[in-house]
């Protein structure tokens, strides 16, 4: 009984693609978050520099 139970439950495959979609949209996520990271650092790096560039000129 109980190893018909677990052999029935081995090859159950209902609620494999919810799994599937919970899986790839965590993915999505967490790359998206990688990214922006990145942007984000890149960007302040660029407005530093351009920050600096206007503050050598004095012209104001």
């Amino acid at each position: 009984m109980m190893l018909s139970l677990l052999k029935n439950f081995c090859y159950d495959e209902q609620g494999a693609v919810s799994v599937d979609w919970v899986v790839i949209t965590a993915a999505v996520v967490g790359m998206s978050a990688v990214a922006f990271f990145t942007v984000e650092d890149a960007s302040f790096a660029l407005m530093e520099a351009a920050g600096g560039a206007v503050a050598l000129q004095n012209d104001f």
